[in-house]
């Protein structure tokens, strides 16, 4: 075979070059530090990137790429009141019924109405939880997933049954980390049993989009009638009827037409009183999905920065080697070596620097990324493209930076690299 000299010469450079490098431990070591930091931090740069890209993706689906939002604008005073109350009668239960005759795409359909009750009891061992009246197709809508127990039904609701559902955080903060279905739970003046716990949501400011931030598993949801027959909201004087609708779209609908009938319906019915506002979760994912890219896209450039520095460190180190072993070089050639031989022996020393710093970069990388988790409490997922990409690069680096160095050293005239000392 003709093969095996080639293959048994390239082992022969591979030793050699390992060899070399060995006895520069130190000189190594710093040469490949920019690779090893330029690996780690694009691994760790694109596991923030898929960290987020996961929870907003997750916090989309809580949503319901198929639900269409609409959220009513509180009044800031009693005069904006009053002037919106001219023209617009704010969100109510005719809005929806209108909606509900008016719009084809239409498939389940919840109002909301919220309030913070000024007691609890048992007493809340965190901040009190906030009280929300929807209907049982909310659940649905939302696509719940249930801890424990069940959901409350139409049957609950048409009778304003006292019953309730708890979110993670107002479960824990009433009753503990032990059972709660079948617990009661004083909210003001009326008891209500508890039926389930609802699976942890995903807090990415509120729930529906609007006004400030608030956990959104510190929550009782009850059913609507309940909440309308049984509650009242002492400082809800500047709110609407309804503080929301939910609605959920039939498969296939289109999410953005359906939101103008739906704009054009509340346009027409609170008079072009901008008293509302409408969120479509799909087209929200669309633009979270362009930001995020643009994000990783920026973050990756700015880590590929330290495998630049990396790549002029490899060349700039081998440079320097090439001009130590210059009469190496020229006994080389004396004997037999060849142009090739050279720029094989010097770029198997490159490549190995960059071989060896991507495997670190990967270590690296990898605690980067648990370190962000655990220090900044932010999600990051590393992927095996992640890895690949970063440890390709590298490679691809200690090739290019060092085909210089070695055709340089390739040139050398074998008899002056013999004169030199």
């Amino acid at each position: 075979m003709t093969h095996p000299p080639g293959f048994l010469r390239y082992f022969s450079d591979l030793s050699l070059a390992a060899q070399n490098l060995y006895g520069q431990k130190t000189r190594t070591l710093l040469t490949a530090l920019g690779i090893i930091f330029g690996v780690g931090a694009v691994i760790g740069m694109l596991a923030i990137g898929a960290g987020a890209r996961d929870e907003s993706l997750r916090f989309i689906e809580q949503l319901g790429v198929r639900n269409v939002l609409i959220e009513s604008r509180p009044a800031t005073s009693d005069g904006e009141l009053q002037q919106r109350r001219r023209s617009s009668p704010g969100l109510k239960d005719r809005d929806v019924r209108i909606m509900e005759a008016n719009l084809d795409s239409l498939n389940l359909v919840s109002a909301r109405n919220s309030l913070h009750p000024a007691r609890v009891l048992p007493k809340p061992s965190r901040e009190l939880p906030e009280l929300y009246g929807v209907r049982p197709s909310y659940a649905q809508i939302h696509n719940w997933k249930l801890e424990e127990g069940a959901f409350f039904t139409d049957a609950d609701d048409k009778s304003s049954a006292a019953v309730c559902l708890l979110g993670e955080t107002a479960k824990v903060g009433l009753f503990g980390y032990g059972p709660a279905v079948g617990k009661f739970v004083k909210i003001n003046d009326t008891w209500v049993r508890v039926t389930g716990v609802l699976s942890s949501l995903i807090n990415s400011g509120s729930q529906n989009l609007a006004g400030a931030a608030r956990d959104v598993n510190n929550i009782v949801y009850i059913p609507l009638n309940t909440f309308q027959y049984r509650f009242w909201d002492v400082g809800g004087g500047l709110k609407d009827e309804l503080d929301g609708v939910d609605i959920q779209l039939k498969t296939g609908a289109d999410s953005v037409q359906a939101a103008k009938v739906v704009i054009a319906i509340l346009n027409s019915t609170h008079h072009n009183t901008q008293d509302f506002t409408v969120t479509i979760p799909a087209e929200l994912l669309a633009e979270q999905q362009r930001s995020q890219l643009i994000f990783t896209y920026v973050m990756v450039a700015i880590a590929a920065i330290s495998l630049l520095v990396g790549g002029i460190g490899i060349m700039n180190i081998v440079l320097a080697t090439v001009l130590e072993r210059t009469r190496e070089i020229g006994i080389r050639r004396a004997i037999g070596a060849r142009r090739g031989d050279i720029v094989r022996q010097f770029l198997m020393e490159s490549v190995l620097i960059s071989v060896g710093g991507g495997a670190l970069g990967i270590a690296f990388g990898y605690f980067l990324s648990w370190f962000i988790a655990r220090a900044a409490d932010w999600k990051t997922i590393v992927t095996t493209s992640s890895i690949v990409i970063a440890f390709g690069v590298s490679v691809a680096v200690g090739v290019v930076f060092g085909i210089y160095p070695a055709m340089k050293a390739s040139r050398i005239d074998p008899i002056e690299a013999l004169r030199y000392e």
